[in-house]
């Protein structure tokens, strides 16, 4: 073995380019705090975990229950099988997020945080048999995280499936709960946690084993099937953090140092960002899983005792372009109808012909519009939609008294004054755009269909509050035209 080689796969050494992969982990992660930075942060991120591939496959030698196993680059034949996977990945992964529509990108990171979650569960089983066939049960401190993680992997990777499921609408967004749900719960959470409790008190079967990873699966399942559509923001972000947390585990269970320090940022990030998105819906996580809130249903016109009997105001291009390019202070609230529409950059074009005419425009941004944390973010950066137009909901919510007009694009529960005005309501307490404090309030929607928590909005039938029925892009397109005619 000549000096370079040693040098090259030297512990010191592999260190090194770790500490570098972590340093660029987190300047990356700092970088998607903004739109103006997030694509190189990905980018920097991307070149850590490079780096960090490439220093786990210079790995010398390690001891597993007293045999020495040689490095993965010393082995061709575990080399042909990583550059397979490469590949294999690389022509599924690199198509699958070009081609993908902004829409569906809800589902895309679904199920790829779910694929992490199913990979490292299929790791922990293989990690398990290898140390079967080589003399039985590992010690416990590896262990103890190769079962935490195959649970949290197996959670995690089918849960994100059928949220993939709801979010593509190859399952129904309403809550699909059944007879003892709970209880059904509770007794796989037992099953799965009893087998791993047997194997870690010295029992050797992977029999066991198997059992961990059919109960958490069918727990998975069952966990996020009774979540509406409402609540899937949160559950997308839970479910990102349960996977980082068992590449950790998976991470100690190896002795990888890479896999536990991305996995603690995957995980704690995640922890931090479900806790934000349930306090903005003042509702806790626990109350989250347990389901039975939202799912799209549609409601026909009013729906309840405030609406009954109402009537909505309709009106047309032409009548929201004079509103719009007479008025101080034009607010935009952005919602999932405008990704549907594909309409952020019809949106846009409306933003700089209102700003040419002397008109001030902002972005009202909810935590939980759309279908992901922070998707309307994503969406208007695209469009490049200047960052600081956009004003989260503490920022905007006292600017509305003096809106001369909002501007409200396919939102329905952030608006909805029901949630502070109405304790029957199953959005009773959540924090809202308080949209109704305006001047005038402008709503494009396709239909009178409700929202994700399949309730009415009483807005909607405000005396203030106008309606104009059609496609997002296109009726955006009709008032940029007729704000230029004037």
């Amino acid at each position: 073995m000549t000096l370079a080689t040693v040098w090259f796969r030297s512990p010191d050494f592999v260190n090194a380019l770790y500490i570098v992969a972590f340093t660029l982990f987190i300047i990356g992660l700092r970088g998607l705090t903004g739109p103006n930075t997030a694509v190189r942060g990905n980018k920097i991120a991307a070149v850590g975990m490079v780096i960090a591939v490439v220093a786990t496959l210079l790995l010398g030698e390690r001891q597993v229950h007293g045999e020495t196993l040689p490095a993965i680059i010393s082995g061709w034949s575990d080399v042909w099988l990583i550059v397979l996977g490469l590949v294999i990945g690389t022509a599924i992964g690199i198509p699958s997020a070009i081609k993908v529509k902004m829409t569906a990108v809800p589902q895309m990171v679904a199920l790829f945080n779910g694929v992490g979650g199913g990979a490292v569960a299929l790791i922990s089983w293989s990690e398990y048999r290898h140390a079967l066939e080589s003399g039985g049960n590992p010690e416990l401190q590896i262990l103890i995280p190769t079962l935490f993680a195959a649970i949290i992997g197996s959670v995690s990777f089918w849960g994100s499936n059928i949220a993939f499921g709801k979010l593509q609408e190859i399952l129904p967004g309403r809550p699909i709960q059944l007879p003892g749900q709970q209880f059904i719960n509770l007794a796989l959470l037992i099953i799965s946690v009893g087998c791993a409790v047997l194997i870690a008190t010295g029992r050797e079967s992977e029999g066991l084993f198997i059992g961990i990873l059919v109960s958490a699966a069918l727990l998975g399942n069952l966990v996020v099937l009774p979540i509406g559509g409402a609540d899937m923001p949160v559950v997308i972000s839970l479910l990102n953090a349960f996977t980082g947390l068992s590449a950790a585990a998976a991470g100690i269970a190896l002795q990888n140092t890479v896999l536990i320090v991305a996995g603690m940022i995957v995980g704690a990030s995640g922890t931090i960002l479900t806790n934000l998105m349930a306090v903005a819906m003042n509702r806790s996580v626990p109350s989250i899983i347990a389901g039975g809130f939202g799912g799209g249903t549609i409601a026909t016109g009013g729906g309840d005792d405030d609406t009954e009997g109402k009537s909505v105001r309709s009106t047309s291009a032409q009548d929201v372009a004079i509103q719009l390019a007479f008025a101080r202070l034009v607010v935009i609230v952005p919602g999932y109808g405008m990704a549907v529409a594909q309409a952020q950059h019809a949106v846009k074009e409306l933003t700089r012909v209102l700003e040419g005419k002397g008109v001030e425009v902002r972005f009202g941004i909810h935590p939980v519009a759309g279908r992901m944390p922070g998707h309307m973010n994503v969406l208007l950066a695209e469009a490049d939609v200047p960052y600081d137009q956009l004003k989260e909901m503490d920022d905007i919510n006292p600017e509305f008294p003096r809106t001369d007009v909002v501007l409200v694009i396919g939102a329905n529960d952030v608006t909805n004054p029901a949630a502070k005005d109405s304790p029957e309501s199953p959005i009773y307490g959540m924090p809202i755009l308080e949209v109704s404090n305006a001047g005038a309030v402008v709503v494009l929607k396709r239909s009178m269909g409700a929202g994700f928590a399949g309730i009415d909005n009483p807005l909607f039938y405000d005396e203030k509050t106008s309606l104009l029925f059609g496609d997002a892009k296109e009726s955006v397109g009709e008032i940029t035209a007729e704000v230029q005619s004037l």
